[in-house]
């Protein structure tokens, strides 16, 4: 698995690449990289990238379901670019699950979800 995440727009984008499949030692990095950010900075708005993303391992979907419910409120945009209809279904399952607006973009269209997420 690979997760790699930084930081833009002075702290208020966080972009996260995934790739291989989630395990749950990538919560351990991931959580308090975003919980740093959201202290500096209030909601943020997040480019989830799924590029060649191939899910959850058991204990990194309990994870993830922690942190949407933990975060719930904390996160004002996600953007979520992907290659295949499950991954744009995801995008609607996670809804219930956030505040935030979640809009899906196929992975050509990366550079306008990127502007989408910065647009005010």
């Amino acid at each position: 698995m690979s997760v790699q995440f930084k930081e833009e727009e002075g702290g208020k984008l966080l972009v996260v690449n995934v790739s291989g499949k989630l395990e749950k030692a990538d919560y351990l990095n991931l959580v308090p990289e975003f919980d740093r950010l959201f202290k500096e900075h209030g909601k943020l708005r997040i480019l989830f990238d799924m590029s060649g993303f191939h899910g959850w391992e058991l204990g990194a979907l309990w994870q993830d379901i922690k942190f949407d419910i933990q975060h719930f409120s904390e996160i004002e945009k996600i953007a979520m670019v992907g290659e295949t209809k499950w991954e744009m279904g995801m995008s609607l399952f996670c809804q219930p699950f956030t505040v935030a607006t979640i809009r899906y973009f196929d992975q050509a269209n990366l550079k306008s979800a990127r502007e989408w997420l910065i647009a005010a």
